[in-house]
């Protein structure tokens, strides 16, 4: 049965550099920065599909959306502690085509400014 998720560590990292697009050692670059986290048996590293997911979107938000790599951390932080419903009002939505933040209380600035 496959893992709905897809949080079942599958490739190794020349593996998942492939399916991602990008040079292995990007994905070191990227563990080394704090974007990504593959886990590890025996020192290998360990990429499940979500990993392959989450570096797609940062080369995305990089390539096409001019967003650093300081950027990028900071805004799936936040993208994770609204998963975590850590969050007040705020919907964030990352995908790979878009990067967007909504306020439930958008159009109510005049009734009491905005909420948190």
């Amino acid at each position: 049965m496959r893992d709905r998720q897809g949080n079942r560590p599958l490739y190794v990292i020349s593996i998942a550099a492939d399916l991602a697009g990008v040079h292995p050692q990007t994905l070191r670059i990227y563990e080394e920065k704090g974007l990504l986290s593959p886990q590890r048996r025996n020192r290998i590293r360990l990429y499940a599909d979500r990993d392959i997911e989450r570096v797609r979107l940062i080369r995305h938000m990089t390539q096409e959306l001019g967003v650093n790599l300081a950027g990028v951390k900071l805004l799936l932080e936040v993208y994770e502690q609204r998963e975590e419903g850590h969050s007040g009002t705020t919907s964030w939505s990352i995908t790979r085509r878009t990067v967007r933040v909504r306020r439930s209380d958008e159009g109510r600035e005049g009734k009491g400014g905005r909420q948190r």
